[in-house]
């Protein structure tokens, strides 16, 4: 691999080898070889894990979760262990990037948050688990998903201080996807100070019934 040699190469193929694997719409996928149709005519349309369970198929939104996450992982992971741990947050993030504006649908992808945990365990663990924690603690607490991951976003680069896992690499990537987890959830937000948000478990439909 004489192009990994080469800094521009291999930032180049971080960027497009991760953006690529980051853009594979695993939802849309899963539910069309599952028979459960167009993801993107379900629900909100989205086609992450959380719309894909709308069809009533768990089997089909954990293939979701985990493809989403996975591939988070698979770029920052190989990157890191191919090139450096600079490179590993280039993947990673470009994996995102891909996840949330997917070339293959239009540039119409997910909310990211699957990609974002994925990202987070392939660049540094602890700070994975800790977000996980913190997903778990305010959705049991509130019963919003949103909500959860909102706060969950705002809180992991204290996490990567706090573990001592802080590079500015990772720091500028945590807050990149910060930024663009609460862009793509401007919706939720409204929904949430309006009180119309539906609480896990709920659809859509019968919020605020």
């Amino acid at each position: 691999m004489m192009f990994l040699q080469s800094p521009v190469l291999a930032l180049a193929a971080c960027v497009c080898g991760g953006y690529l694997l980051g853009s594979i719409p695993f939802g849309l996928i899963a539910t069309r070889l599952g028979g459960a149709g167009d993801i993107r005519k379900v629900g909100s349309g989205n086609i992450g894990a959380t719309n894909v369970l709308r069809t009533g198929r768990r089997d089909l939104a954990l293939i979701t979760l985990l493809g989403d996450g996975g591939k988070g992982a698979a770029a920052a992971l190989i990157a890191g262990s191919l090139i450096s741990p600079v490179a590993a947050v280039v993947a990673g993030g470009a994996a995102f990037v891909g996840h949330i504006f997917p070339v293959w649908l239009g540039f119409r992808g997910g909310k990211g948050v699957a990609t974002f945990f994925g990202v987070l365990f392939g660049v540094a663990w602890p700070v994975g688990l800790a977000a996980g924690a913190t997903w778990i603690a305010i959705a049991l607490a509130f019963r919003f998903s949103s909500l959860a991951a909102l706060i969950t976003a705002l809180l992991t680069p204290v996490w990567f201080v706090v573990l001592h896992q802080s590079t500015p690499a990772r720091l500028w990537l945590s807050l990149g996807m910060a930024a663009l987890i609460f862009l793509r959830h401007e919706a939720n937000i409204r929904q949430l100070l309006k009180g119309q948000e539906p609480r896990i478990g709920r659809s859509k439909a019968t919020a605020g019934a």
